[in-house]
């Protein structure tokens, strides 16, 4: 039986459609609440491998909505927010420049990190931070406080998070005169390890943006 030494998706440079969704964020109920054209597609299957986590993206002129939902999650939702790799959340990563010919992040490149924190009540509450890309050739600028928008549940089996990045949090961000986005994601479950777009921890996703695929800013059909 033969081993591959390289994952599949590292074979991709995958572009996929971003649709226009007029009305988010929502002030009531859900924030995004987007619909399955919003949907990303589930590159595990090139490894033979399930995903256990949803995304689905949408953008407009106000910013960029990504929201996961994590399925069949069989342990408890950590609360040790001091363990930055050991919480249930999200990192994300968006070039704003889609750079693909650079290995080193510039100012357009940004690095966000959501964690969730149970509540006494049972409900979440998200903790959302901007954080410096490593080897970074320059620093997007920083986020202001309470800036981004999020809103986390719990499911039935599992959780629920979603995240509104508003165009002055994504430094360059245009849709009239740029359509593509640098994107990114790594989805961390304690108990399951972490579930990335393409490729994962074993390249330096993290640093370099040309390992990023890329989101096309599409009209509404």
């Amino acid at each position: 039986m033969s081993t591959t030494l390289l994952p599949q998706a590292f074979w991709f440079r995958v572009s996929i459609p971003c649709p226009k969704v007029e009305d988010i964020p929502r002030s009531k109920g859900r924030l995004l609440d987007f619909a399955d054209v919003c949907a990303l597609p589930d590159f595990g299957e090139l490894e033979g491998r399930e995903s256990w986590a949803r995304v689905r993206v949408g953008y407009n002129n106000a910013g960029l909505g990504v929201a996961f939902e994590v399925l069949d999650k069989a342990g408890p939702i950590s609360p040790e927010l001091e363990r930055a790799t050991g919480l249930d959340g999200v990192q994300l990563w968006i070039d704003t420049r889609d750079t693909r010919n650079v290995h080193r992040a510039t100012r357009f490149c940004h690095r966000f990190v959501a964690s969730l924190v149970p509540t006494k009540n049972r409900s979440l509450e998200v903790e959302v931070i901007q954080k410096p890309i490593a080897r970074a050739v320059a620093d997007a600028p920083m986020a202001r406080a309470g800036s981004i928008q999020s809103r986390a549940e719990r499911t039935l089996s599992g959780w629920r998070l979603e995240i509104f990045f508003p165009s002055e949090v994504l430094h360059g961000f245009d849709p009239e005169t740029n359509r593509r986005l640098g994107f990114a994601y790594q989805v961390t479950d304690p108990d399951r390890g972490d579930q990335f777009l393409g490729v994962g921890r074993e390249f330096p996703i993290g640093e370099d943006p040309s390992l990023w695929a890329t989101l096309l800013l599409v009209e509404p059909c």
